[in-house]
This record gives C-alpha cells, structure tokens and sequence, in this order.
C-alpha cells in the first residue's frame, strides 16, 4: 500500500472509494476540532498533571493550541493529496499524523480495549469498529514504509 520509491518520495496505492473515506473522516475530524466538542477528542489533548487541575488548566493553555494547529495542519495536507501516488516524507508523516488522529478518536468512542472482542459489522458499533482496524492497517503500513530505507 506505502511504499518508498527510490528517489526518497513514497508511493501510495489505495483505491478511489478508499481516498473517499479518508477523506471524509479528516473533513469529520476538521469539524470535530474545530466545533466546542470536547467528547472523543480526550486523547488527543491528554491531560499534563492528571492529579493537579490547576497545573493541568495551565498546561491546556499553553498546549492547546499548537496541538490543534498541528492537528489542522496534517488534515489540510491530507485533503490536498488525497488523490496524489506520490507523497513525500513530510506529506507522509502529515498523513500518519491524521489517520493516528482519526484512530485514536475512534478508538475513543468505541473504548477500544487489547483484550476486547471482535466487533461484527452487524453491530451498532460494527461500521466504526471496521473503520478503526482500516486505519490500523494504513498506520502500520505508514510506519513500515518510513521505517525502510
């Protein structure tokens, strides 16, 4: 699916209906980011001092915001080269940013657990569920091609 070309750039291959979704869930993440929502979105601005509230309420301050830039940021890159083949290693690492994003939301929602069943597509869950392994699978494949030299 990622693979590292020869002249440093990486090649992606994933299908039309494939870029359609990912590219629907960063437009879903960009909203959520941006909207006052704060449920699901936990682990992607975890607490600096969990026992300490007040040092916590400092550090979201100073934290915050550039956390949510870059979020913003990975998703525009992703939504400009959604249809690219050919990324490179800062277009790629902007992507692995997003789809762990997307991931890590989802799982959120879905409280993904190491130890929790398979869920079937039959579920209310399932749809979610499915997409969570999917981006899963994009992460690894992500991580394995940037890992390659």
């Amino acid at each position: 699916m990622v693979r590292r070309a020869s002249d440093g750039t990486f090649t992606i291959r994933i299908g039309e209906e494939e870029r359609e979704v990912i590219g629907a869930l960063a437009e879903q993440l960009r909203e959520l980011l941006l909207s006052e929502q704060t449920e699901g979105l936990e682990r992607l601005f975890p607490p600096g001092y969990a026992n300490d509230p007040d040092r916590d309420q400092e550090y979201q301050q100073l934290t915050h915001d550039e956390l949510l830039t870059k979020r913003l940021d990975s998703i525009d890159v992703v939504e400009r080269t959604i249809e690219a083949t050919s990324l490179t290693e800062d277009e790629l690492n902007a992507w692995m940013g997003a789809v762990n994003d997307l991931r890590l939301v989802l799982g959120t929602r879905l409280d993904v657990t190491e130890d929790m069943d398979h869920i079937e597509l039959d579920d209310e869950r399932g749809y979610a569920y499915h997409l969570y392994q999917y981006l899963t699978y994009v992460l690894s494949e992500i991580l394995e091609a940037v890992s390659t030299y």
